[in-house]
């Protein structure tokens, strides 16, 4: 049993929280974060031990009535490991903290990869992160990218892939204070970053991105063009992401047809939040033309990282050496069939 402690309880941290919660082989020690509102409140109601990042924090939190059980310092003495989860830049400040305690550590997709040395992604490079002292569980979108490749690359199929991204313009909780209106914004540069972070986890992919920024907040969508190693049928590549249990082949037909119908369905299908862990991939829109392949799905950025981070845990405390027995360990735990 490894005692874990989730610094950030915001968007990601919230969740992770919870997902650690749920395991039998790992202990949340507590949360720690700035906030006294009514995000760590709910910590509170769910019995979370609450840590103050800062003393000011600790008065702020005194004064809404949180009991507060010490400062990060306090927190990062009792645990094994540490899951970052903090908005960009305060992650690599903590990092020097975390070094200099000698405690292991995972950080989120909006740090670089050279802060940790190692970026992971469950499928893909399990081992190579067993008994680090550190990696970074990359981005939403580059999660779904190295999932629905390394599942045609396992298969023999993949070439090289080609893929543009339709971006949310800022999480749905905080959509009040920013995001874009009545227009779209693309990245300015190809490839858009995903791509070249995709191939820190794996540098072996033939991958591009570019991407667009779209006035919505569910979710990300992805459109790919995919050169196939060789001539193939839809079902041999229906077949290569059926090998993922983290890919949810969906059908328009069902009457799936956009992102909200989509996250309609896993509310009620009682997924806290109505999180989407998997990628949900449209198997009827799927198109095969000779050694050219056609595909498009949707990406839960709020939620298609929890399992990877909880996986991550495992890798680097080593208690599970067996990357499938990982993943089904937090499929089942997740509710993930």
């Amino acid at each position: 049993m490894k005692n874990i402690a989730v610094i950030g309880y915001g968007v990601i941290g919230k969740r992770v929280a919870d997902a650690v919660n749920l395991q039998d082989d790992m202990k949340l020690s507590g949360v720690c974060d700035i906030i006294s509102d009514w995000r760590i409140q709910n910590a509170v109601r769910k019995e979370y031990d609450i840590y103050a990042a800062t003393q000011e924090a600790a008065v702020t939190m005194a004064n809404a009535g949180i009991d507060v059980k010490g400062n990060m310092q306090d927190l990062l003495k009792e645990v094994d490991l540490v899951v970052d989860c903090t908005p960009k830049k305060i992650a690599a400040q903590n990092v020097k903290v975390y070094k200099e305690i000698g405690i292991k550590f995972i950080l989120q997709g909006g740090e670089k990869h050279e802060t940790t040395g190692h970026s992971f992604s469950a499928e893909n490079n399990y081992k190579s992160a067993l008994n680090l002292n550190a990696t970074r569980v990359v981005s939403c979108n580059t999660t779904s990218i190295l999932r629905t490749l390394t599942a045609l690359k396992r298969a023999g199929l993949l070439d090289y892939a080609r893929g543009t991204l339709l971006r949310r313009a800022t999480d749905p909780w905080e959509s009040h204070l920013g995001g874009i209106m009545n227009t779209m914004v693309p990245e300015k540069d190809i490839p858009s970053h995903q791509g070249p972070d995709a191939k820190s986890v794996d540098p072996e992919l033939d991958v591009i991105t570019s991407a667009v920024k779209v006035p919505e907040t569910l979710s990300h969508m992805h459109y790919w063009n995919v050169k196939l190693k060789k001539q193939a049928t839809k079902e041999e590549v229906l077949n290569a992401f059926k090998t993922s249990s983290r890919i949810k082949l969906i059908r328009y037909e069902q009457g799936l047809v956009s992102n909200n119908t989509i996250k309609e369905m896993f509310l009620d299908m009682g997924r806290p939040w109505g999180d989407m862990y998997e990628v949900a991939l449209w198997e009827d829109m799927l198109k095969v033309v000779g050694d050219e392949l056609f595909y498009a799905y949707v990406v839960d950025n709020q939620a298609i990282v929890i399992p990877e981070s909880i996986d991550a845990i495992r890798a680097l405390t080593g208690i599970e050496v067996d990357a499938a027995k990982s993943i089904a360990k937090t499929n089942d735990s997740l509710g993930i069939h």
